[in-house]
């Protein structure tokens, strides 16, 4: 089993999916960074980094190329593009990648999420998503999306996805850490 002391989640606290990843990292007496910027409002407190303007920067990217990759078109206002820009700082701190959202039939996951989920494919690094529609868990691999049964093996990882969490993504997110670290009342 993976010493749990090690472990860091990197996520942004926003609420759904990103908090409950933050309330299982704490039941798991994990570490856990909320990546922020001015401004946003994260509904978790724990382990809050609020980036600067420069380090903001770092994770710039034309909204051109995410709408792109996307293959959606993203409005050009200041918050999202700070959005876009700290999720950069999520994916490059965790080496592999989690989320929870809907996977498209163009390969894509759907929001905000898409865009990590593209950024951990363009650093391939290891990356799983459930699927709230399909009630179940895909990896990508090999250009495609396959159905899997995730563990958490990194020391590091960035957990993100909706923020319209259903309860079978909930229950999914906490089986996973289950199959992962077992349980958290044994820690």
């Amino acid at each position: 089993m993976t010493d749990i002391s090690k472990i860091t989640l990197f996520s942004g606290g926003h609420k759904g999916t990103e908090a409950e990843f933050g309330k299982l990292a704490e039941a798991w007496q994990m570490k856990e960074v909320n990546i922020s910027f001015e401004g946003h409002d994260a509904a978790r407190t724990r382990g809050v980094r609020v980036l600067s303007r420069e380090e903001l920067q770092k994770g710039d990217i034309s909204m051109e190329i995410v709408s792109t990759l996307m293959k959606r078109n993203y409005s050009r206002t200041d918050k999202i593009r700070k959005v876009i820009q700290s999720i950069f700082h999520m994916v490059n701190s965790g080496y592999q990648v989690i989320a929870v959202g809907w996977i498209q039939a163009d390969k894509t996951v759907k929001g905000g999420t898409g865009w990590g989920v593209e950024l951990a494919k363009l650093f391939n690094r290891p990356l799983s998503v459930y699927d709230q529609d399909q009630k179940g868990w895909f990896s990508w691999e090999d250009s495609q999306w396959v159905e899997s049964t995730p563990v958490i093996t990194s020391e590091t990882f960035a957990g993100t996805g909706t923020r319209n969490l259903s309860d079978d993504g909930r229950q999914a997110l906490r089986d996973l850490f289950i199959r992962s670290f077992g349980s958290a009342e044994q820690k």
